[in-house]
């Protein structure tokens, strides 16, 4: 273990007796001067495979402690990593780029849950990492839960054995309609301008085709005036193996969909058409209460610090958001 990392502990971690407590904390070590910036970074580089290893154990990792107060200052903490950028291609939530790798989380309203997803789940490129960052913490509320995926796997196959069944042979689809422009109302509230990078329904047209050929499964459908667009995507495996730790998990944002889904006039969509089976048959909505249910009792909720930096390892956490009270200010970074 590096000298400057000293691994502590937050009142909510979960353990059990064969697993590392969850999530790892990180703070500064006390015996030493506190650290720089310029340290921190320095640290990180030279204690990467200590970092890794401990991610690969954990899954997530909180540091807590240490000389953040900006979003160039989370920026330099994240190339310290030497992760590739990945870009946020397709995503459905509201962001803003605000420096080198750093955009805003989900600009969502403060008063909606965002429920429990893999970033980026419904694509067939997603980010392996996640980074975010507390410049402002929240009043009150706002905390980030995160649940490892293979324990949500194994309770839902437990009490759900048919319906997981189903869904590692037929997949999901998830279906969503995308205004012109973003909705920073809906944490699916991106635009179609946005998602597709281009004002132009023609060039946003082709790139689907492009996905289609590609079989990513990506259908795009112009709605109403002409100015909406509803995207399907899928079907999408909703089940994966995690060959390094060799087990399961629940890899799918089906919770989300299902809980969070709007029309392009800002009202409930219908349900059965956010996320439904690989063949287009609604999902049965108490298994999917029942699987929120499973996802918040394995839960630990992060109480946001000012300077804190939450690692996930996108193949194994899920994350969520929980409503606050203004201000908060979390950025995030999306790595691969």
């Amino acid at each position: 273990m590096g000298e400057l990392f000293r691994e502590t502990e937050i009142p909510n971690q979960k353990r059990s007796p064969n697993s590392p407590p969850f999530p790892a904390v990180l703070s500064p070590n006390p015996a030493l001067s506190p650290p720089s910036l310029a340290i921190f970074t320095s640290a990180i580089e030279s204690q990467k495979p200590y970092l890794e290893s401990l991610l690969h154990k954990t899954g997530a990792i909180l540091f807590r402690g240490f000389p953040l107060d900006n979003a160039s200052h989370f920026n330099s903490v994240v190339e310290s990593f030497g992760f590739a950028d990945q870009p946020y291609n397709g995503g459905a939530a509201p962001r803003t780029h605000v420096v080198g790798h750093v955009y805003t989380a989900n600009e969502s309203p403060p008063h909606e849950n965002i429920s429990f997803h893999h970033e980026l789940a419904y694509s067939p490129e997603f980010p392996t990492k996640l980074f975010f960052f507390c410049e402002v913490e929240p009043a009150s509320g706002g905390e980030t839960p995160i649940v490892l995926s293979h324990v949500v796997y194994e309770r839902m196959k437990e009490k759900h054995p048919e319906f997981v069944e189903r869904l590692e042979e037929e997949g999901l689809v998830y279906n969503r309609v995308m205004g012109e422009e973003d909705d920073p109302s809906s944490a699916i509230g991106r635009g179609w301008k946005s998602t597709f990078g281009t004002a132009d329904k023609m060039v946003a047209g082709q790139s689907c085709i492009m996905a289609r050929a590609a079989k990513l499964g990506m259908k795009l459908e112009w709605i109403k005036d002409g100015s909406s667009a509803r995207i399907i995507m899928g079907p999408i495996p909703a089940i994966k193996y995690d060959r390094p730790r060799d087990r399961k998990i629940w890899f799918n944002g089906m919770v989300a969909a299902y809980t969070i889904s709007r029309d392009d006039n800002g009202q409930s969509d219908e349900l059965t058409k956010a996320a439904a089976f690989g063949n287009g048959d609604p999902l049965p909505s108490d298994i999917v209460y029942d699987c929120l249910q499973i996802m918040e009792e394995e839960s630990v909720a992060i109480p946001w610090q000012k300077g804190d930096v939450l690692l996930i390892d996108n193949c194994v956490v899920l994350h969520a958001r929980k409503i606050f009270t203004p201000p908060r200010r979390v950025l995030a970074a999306l790595c691969k």
